[in-house]
Protein backbone atom coordinates (compact mmCIF):
# COMPACT_ATOMS: atom_id res chain seq x y z
CA UNK A 1 0.00 0.00 0.00
CA UNK A 2 2.79 2.42 0.68
CA UNK A 3 4.42 2.07 -2.85
CA UNK A 4 1.38 2.40 -4.43
CA UNK A 5 0.64 5.64 -1.94
CA UNK A 6 4.75 6.87 -3.16
CA UNK A 7 3.37 6.10 -7.02
CA UNK A 8 0.24 8.11 -6.93
CA UNK A 9 2.07 11.10 -4.83
CA UNK A 10 4.99 10.92 -7.71
CA UNK A 11 2.09 10.69 -10.72
CA UNK A 12 0.49 13.88 -9.61
CA UNK A 13 3.72 15.39 -8.48
CA UNK A 14 5.39 15.14 -12.03
CA UNK A 15 1.86 16.58 -13.63
CA UNK A 16 1.80 19.30 -11.77
CA UNK A 17 5.69 20.43 -12.75
CA UNK A 18 4.58 19.39 -16.66
CA UNK A 19 4.44 22.60 -18.94
CA UNK A 20 1.30 23.23 -20.66
CA UNK A 21 1.38 24.98 -23.87
CA UNK A 22 -2.32 25.92 -24.15
CA UNK A 23 -0.69 29.48 -24.98
CA UNK A 24 0.97 28.35 -28.34
CA UNK A 25 -3.02 26.74 -29.51
CA UNK A 26 -3.77 29.65 -31.18
CA UNK A 27 -1.22 29.04 -33.99
CA UNK A 28 -2.52 25.22 -34.14
CA UNK A 29 -5.92 26.76 -36.33
CA UNK A 30 -3.30 28.32 -38.99
CA UNK A 31 -1.21 24.65 -39.33
CA UNK A 32 -4.35 22.51 -39.35
CA UNK A 33 -5.40 23.47 -42.96
CA UNK A 34 -2.04 23.00 -44.42
CA UNK A 35 -2.09 18.96 -44.56
CA UNK A 36 -3.10 16.37 -45.87
CA UNK A 37 -5.47 14.96 -43.31
CA UNK A 38 -5.05 10.85 -44.22
CA UNK A 39 -4.38 8.99 -47.25
CA UNK A 40 -1.24 7.55 -49.26
CA UNK A 41 0.13 11.89 -48.69
CA UNK A 42 -0.78 11.75 -44.79
CA UNK A 43 0.77 14.48 -42.90
CA UNK A 44 2.03 15.85 -45.88
CA UNK A 45 1.85 19.45 -47.02
CA UNK A 46 -1.61 20.42 -49.00
CA UNK A 47 0.08 21.71 -52.08
CA UNK A 48 -1.41 25.10 -52.74
CA UNK A 49 -1.60 25.77 -48.67
CA UNK A 50 2.21 24.82 -48.46
CA UNK A 51 4.55 27.73 -47.55
CA UNK A 52 4.72 30.63 -50.21
CA UNK A 53 7.63 32.37 -51.70
CA UNK A 54 7.90 35.78 -49.94
CA UNK A 55 8.62 39.23 -52.46
CA UNK A 56 11.83 40.09 -52.62
CA UNK A 57 10.91 43.31 -51.17
CA UNK A 58 8.78 42.50 -48.05
CA UNK A 59 10.61 46.11 -46.66
CA UNK A 60 8.58 48.02 -49.41
CA UNK A 61 4.72 46.73 -47.67
CA UNK A 62 6.04 48.15 -44.81
CA UNK A 63 4.65 51.22 -46.26
CA UNK A 64 1.30 49.59 -47.13
CA UNK A 65 -1.58 50.21 -44.92
CA UNK A 66 -3.42 46.82 -45.66
CA UNK A 67 -0.10 45.19 -44.27
CA UNK A 68 -0.58 46.96 -40.98
CA UNK A 69 -3.90 46.05 -40.86
CA UNK A 70 -3.24 42.70 -41.57
CA UNK A 71 -0.27 42.83 -38.92
CA UNK A 72 -2.54 43.99 -36.16
CA UNK A 73 -5.22 41.25 -36.83
CA UNK A 74 -2.51 38.77 -36.01
CA UNK A 75 -1.55 40.31 -33.18
CA UNK A 76 -4.89 40.52 -31.69
CA UNK A 77 -5.35 37.05 -32.44
CA UNK A 78 -1.93 36.29 -30.33
CA UNK A 79 -2.88 35.21 -26.09
CA UNK A 80 -2.33 38.96 -24.33
CA UNK A 81 0.93 38.47 -22.65
CA UNK A 82 2.52 37.34 -25.79
CA UNK A 83 1.28 40.10 -27.79
CA UNK A 84 2.11 42.45 -24.89
CA UNK A 85 5.46 41.64 -24.84
CA UNK A 86 6.54 40.89 -28.06
CA UNK A 87 5.04 44.66 -28.85
CA UNK A 88 7.12 45.83 -26.05
CA UNK A 89 10.49 44.40 -27.49
CA UNK A 90 10.17 44.27 -31.18
CA UNK A 91 7.54 47.37 -32.18
CA UNK A 92 8.59 50.25 -28.96
CA UNK A 93 12.13 48.89 -28.77
CA UNK A 94 11.99 48.45 -24.80
CA UNK A 95 14.90 47.00 -23.20
CA UNK A 96 14.45 42.96 -22.36
CA UNK A 97 15.07 43.62 -18.81
CA UNK A 98 12.84 46.52 -18.76
CA UNK A 99 9.68 44.40 -20.14
CA UNK A 100 10.54 41.48 -17.22
CA UNK A 101 10.23 44.11 -14.54
CA UNK A 102 7.27 45.78 -16.28
CA UNK A 103 5.54 42.17 -16.90
CA UNK A 104 7.09 40.39 -13.84
CA UNK A 105 8.25 37.72 -16.18
CA UNK A 106 12.33 35.92 -15.90
CA UNK A 107 14.18 36.39 -18.78
CA UNK A 108 14.19 33.11 -20.05
CA UNK A 109 10.39 32.98 -19.96
CA UNK A 110 10.58 36.32 -22.02
CA UNK A 111 12.55 35.07 -25.12
CA UNK A 112 9.97 31.68 -24.86
CA UNK A 113 7.38 34.44 -25.39
CA UNK A 114 9.40 36.12 -28.11
CA UNK A 115 9.83 32.90 -30.09
CA UNK A 116 6.14 31.99 -30.01
CA UNK A 117 4.98 35.06 -31.14
CA UNK A 118 7.72 35.68 -33.56
CA UNK A 119 6.58 31.74 -35.22
CA UNK A 120 2.88 32.87 -34.67
CA UNK A 121 4.00 36.04 -36.55
CA UNK A 122 5.48 34.60 -39.46
CA UNK A 123 2.76 31.84 -40.05
CA UNK A 124 0.01 34.23 -39.74
CA UNK A 125 1.48 36.85 -42.25
CA UNK A 126 2.28 33.88 -44.78
CA UNK A 127 -1.48 32.62 -44.33
CA UNK A 128 -3.44 36.08 -44.38
CA UNK A 129 -0.38 38.62 -46.16
CA UNK A 130 2.22 36.87 -48.05
CA UNK A 131 -0.15 33.67 -49.72
CA UNK A 132 -2.71 36.67 -51.09
CA UNK A 133 -0.34 39.03 -52.44
CA UNK A 134 -1.79 38.75 -55.70
CA UNK A 135 -4.51 41.12 -53.92
CA UNK A 136 -2.29 43.60 -52.67
CA UNK A 137 -0.20 44.77 -56.03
Amino acid sequence: MGILKNKIFNRHRWASCETSFTDVEFVSDEDGKRFVPDGLFKDAWAHELGPVEWSSEPGAMLDSQEFWKTYHDCNNSFPKNIATVFNLREVNGVESKEICALVNISEGNLWVMLHRARVALGRCLETNWFGNEATHE
